[in-house]
């Protein structure tokens, strides 16, 4: 199976992102695509008002997925946010959303478990957690979600994997900072390899390329998205700009990993 990610750089111009989404949907369509995966907060980039730009637009940003996946008869999957109200709390706070649209419209939405509250960043403030997996299936391939700093956590993938999932995507806004780059290529390597599925890992373009003196700390984007196999292989792996990466996926690699390499039938208590 052919699949595409689209390392955009996305901003708070919401309009201007939409956009965005249509050029490199149809752009991964023409290179055969059969499922194009975009990062985490494709919608509108961290910062300001979430729950203002989700009450706003995310009605508007679903409809433009969901039509995309529909005219080109393939899967899209991106990055949001959806406005809670909490009844025993006065803040309003978002959910990390990763929606899914397949080829007839049909909508899986992924809340984002694991929040970023690290790094001096306290993701929890704003943002309301999930609970549960969801997989979608293209072309017969299960292929669970994640959101960024989910892939630490290698239990969400090891159940993904007990689920049947033969990939995985991670959609991120990767902080940089030092070290960062190579903890999300270690990470998302190791998730492959412990887990016996593909990693597809889909993080924002890096805003420093258009702006040394931005604060690459901040959950904007580092570049690197990359698709690793079963055993651990890098298929392809972008640099720090926008691109579309185009990698096509052997899934008897799932099989054959679990056969000489069966991490996840030998782990004991869970673990």
């Amino acid at each position: 199976m052919k699949i595409a990610l689209c390392q955009i750089q996305s901003t708070k111009d919401i309009s201007a992102n939409l956009r965005l989404l249509r050029e490199y949907t149809e752009a991964a369509v023409s290179k055969g695509a059969r499922l194009v995966v975009f990062p985490e907060a494709s919608m509108v980039s961290f910062g300001g008002s979430l729950y203002d730009d989700a009450a706003q637009h995310e009605l508007s940003f679903r409809q433009t997925l969901g039509n995309l996946a529909r005219e080109h008869c393939v899967t899209v999957v991106a990055g949001g946010f959806a406005p809670v109200q909490l009844s025993d709390e006065w803040n309003l706070r978002v959910h990390n959303n990763l929606y899914a649209f397949d080829q007839n419209g049909v909508e899986t939405v992924y809340t984002k478990v694991h929040l970023y509250d690290a790094f001096g960043v306290k993701e929890s403030d704003g943002v309301k957690a999930g609970k549960e997996l969801k997989l979608i299936t293209v072309d017969g391939v299960k292929i669970g979600l994640a959101i960024c700093y989910d892939v630490r956590f290698p239990k969400l993938f090891a159940d993904y994997s007990r689920a049947g999932a033969q990939a995985t995507i991670v959609s991120a806004s990767w902080a940089g900072g030092e070290g960062k780059v190579e903890q999300w290529q270690i990470l998302t390597s190791a998730r492959a390899l412990d887990s016996n599925m593909f990693i597809l890992a889909a993080d924002q373009a890096s805003p420093a390329v258009s702006d040394p003196r931005v604060d690459i700390t901040q959950p904007l984007g580092v570049g690197y998205s990359r698709v690793v196999s079963p055993f651990g292989r890098t298929l392809v792996q972008a640099g720090e700009a926008p691109e579309v990466l185009i990698a096509e996926l052997d899934v008897g690699e799932v099989a054959q990993a679990k056969k000489t390499l069966p991490v996840v039938e030998h782990a004991k208590l869970g673990y």
